[in-house]
Parts: C-alpha cells; structure tokens; sequence
C-alpha cells in the first residue's frame, strides 16, 4: 500500500509503498476514505511523542473495513467505521465503563503503531472501539471527528459541563477551537473566541462567535474581563503553551471551570499552570483526552439531524503527496479550519 513515512525525527517525510498491513487479534484493517492532518500529528514528528522509526502518522479517520479478525464478533468487511484517536484494550476497569480514553493499556494509530496517512491502517480491539458511521454521515464527516471534534465536544458536555447562557472562553480557533465553537453555539453558550490569525477569527464569527479577541501583542484576560464584567464562566485552551494555558486560566471568573485540550509538551514533563489563581479562586482544572467509542452516538446522531455540522470546519482534501509537504510545516503555516487527507487522491 501506499503510505506517508517518517525515517527520522523532525526529518524529511515521503510517500512510498510498504507492505500491507494485517488484522491483530480482535481487530480489523480498515480502508482509509478520509483521514484528518492534526496539531498532534506535529507533535509526534517534530519528536513529542515517543515513536518507533520508520513510523506512519494520522490517527483521524474513516473508512470501510477491509479485513475482520477471527475473534471479532461485531464487525464485518464492508461496514463503514470510524474511531477515537485512544482505542482502548477493552478488558481493563475503564474501557468496561466506559472510559476506554484513559485505558492504561490504550493504543493510538499514528502514534503507539502505525497510523493512517496510508492507503490501510490496523485498529486494535475493534468491538470496544469501532464507531459505525450512518449512512447520513460523509466520511470526511466522521474524520474529522476523531481527535478535534470529539474532544471539544466530550470537553464541553461531560468535563466542563458547560450551560446554556454561560460565557465559553476557546483560545485558539484552529481545527479544535472552532469545533468547540460551533459546539457550545448548539449548547446554547455565549462564545469568545481568541487567536493571533484575523483569519481564524472570522472563522470564529461565521461559526456563530459573540466576540472575537485579536490576541497579538493583547491582555487576553483584560480584554475577556471586559466583555463579561466578572470573567468567563468555562475556558478552552485549544493551543498548548504556558501563554495560552494561562490567558484562558486567568479569564475565568471565580470558580470557573478550565479545560485543557491542547497538548503542553515541556523537556521536563512538567506544565507551568497559574495555580496561585487556581487556589484563590477556587478554580476547577479540567484536562479531556479524547472520548471513547461508547459515547459517539449521541454525537453522531446531532451530526446526523444536521445539528452539528463538522464537515464546514474542513478547509480543503489533499492527497498524501501534498499531506507529506504539510506536516513539517503546520506550526509555521497553519491555516484556521481541518486540512483532510484522501489516501484514494494521487
């Protein structure tokens, strides 16, 4: 099959045949249809993720199973699926209630094996982490799902619990940001939408943001104490560096609610937080990593009734060839909305 291949950290990447994958026990192959380019797909080749060289990122993805394992017992070829970016081994505690995103054994494609910037990509414990896609749902739809989409949403409905008529803070409006926009517009919630990009932020605006904060060179805190008068009720940061994690902590009002979505990569391991504030005003810190197979059709039916419209935040397909230019590129040119991968695109 054809594939993007890394050699080397923050290296080169290229498109090149490898052998085809095959089933592992109680999983499945699935034709990739549509697979999504993300920030963590940065991460893991600029070296932040720990990887097994010569390795094939993606891990947003859909498709149509092409190959069943024996011990399957709910899955068959010619199904349409996606699944979450944490598939978890479905024996633990957590994967049996329904948690399988912080399975302590979890696999994720694209980065503990090889993902689906391929033609073929092999999922794990396919009966606790397959997703069916409804006929209704495209597959660049439910692509666009896996990491971005589905953390926003499981961030604002089951972590920060997030209210009709409260103020939502989202710092950063790439292909996260504005999924968790254009999710609490739906729950109801009064939207500030932060970013450095003009471009993002009339993004924000089309996806229904009350206010927009141009964040190059601004008091971000200052300027969300402004519009709310005592600070936002539930913030995002949908970036992942100390400034964002602490613009969006310190434009809370007291006891507000914090959700940390992007990824904070530091050479010690450790996170620098305001948590001085955090104490003084009794701040909840929220961290969401993705969200499990089990709590999808509840999405997926919103997606369905049209309710939620994931596929507006898809700026433009792209072959793997041009997929394999982009990755070493996203933190220098990185464009508002999702940037999706067709393998089938020559």
């Amino acid at each position: 099959m054809r594939a993007l291949v890394m050699d080397e950290i923050a290296g080169p990447v290229d498109v090149r045949e490898v052998p085809d994958p095959t089933p592992p026990a109680g999983g499945v192959i699935v034709e990739v249809h549509a697979t999504g380019l993300c920030g963590s797909d940065w991460h893991a080749w600029a070296g932040h993720e720990e990887l097994t060289l010569p390795h094939v990122p993606g891990h947003e993805l859909a498709g149509v199973i092409s190959a069943v394992h024996p011990e399957v017992r709910h899955w068959k070829v010619g199904d349409r699926v996606t699944v979450p970016f944490v598939c978890g081994c479905g024996a633990c505690d957590w994967c049996r209630n329904g948690n399988a995103q912080v399975c302590p054994n979890q696999q994720q494609p694209g980065f503990t094996h090889w993902g689906s910037f391929a033609e073929h990509v092999a999922l794990h414990a396919a009966d606790t982490n397959l997703v069916a896609i409804p006929d209704a749902v495209s597959f660049e739809a439910a692509a666009a799902l896996g990491c971005r989409f589905a953390t926003a949403y499981r961030a604002l409905t089951a972590r920060a619990r997030l209210r009709a008529g409260e103020w939502l803070t989202v710092v950063g409006a790439g292909g996260v940001g504005l999924s968790a926009v254009m999710i609490a517009k739906a729950l109801g919630a009064r939207v500030i939408a932060v970013d450095r990009s003009p471009e993002a932020l009339r993004a924000a605006k089309d996806l229904g943001a009350d206010q927009v904060i141009l964040a190059d060179g601004r008091d971000v805190p200052a300027a969300v104490g402004e519009i709310t008068a005592e600070g936002s009720d539930v913030s995002v940061d949908a970036v992942g560096s100390e400034a964002t994690c602490a613009a969006a902590v310190l434009s809370l009002r007291r006891q507000g609610r914090h959700v940390q979505i992007g990824l904070l990569p530091t050479e010690t391991g450790l996170s620098p937080v305001p948590m001085a504030r955090a104490i003084a005003w009794e701040l909840d810190l929220l961290g969401s990593h993705g969200m499990a197979a089990a709590d999808y059709p509840g999405m997926l039916a919103l997606i369905a009734d049209g309710v939620l419209r994931p596929q507006d935040l898809i700026e433009r397909v792209v072959g793997l060839a041009e997929a394999a230019r982009l990755l070493p590129a996203m933190q220098r040119s990185a464009t508002p909305g999702m940037t999706m991968i067709s393998p089938r695109i020559a």
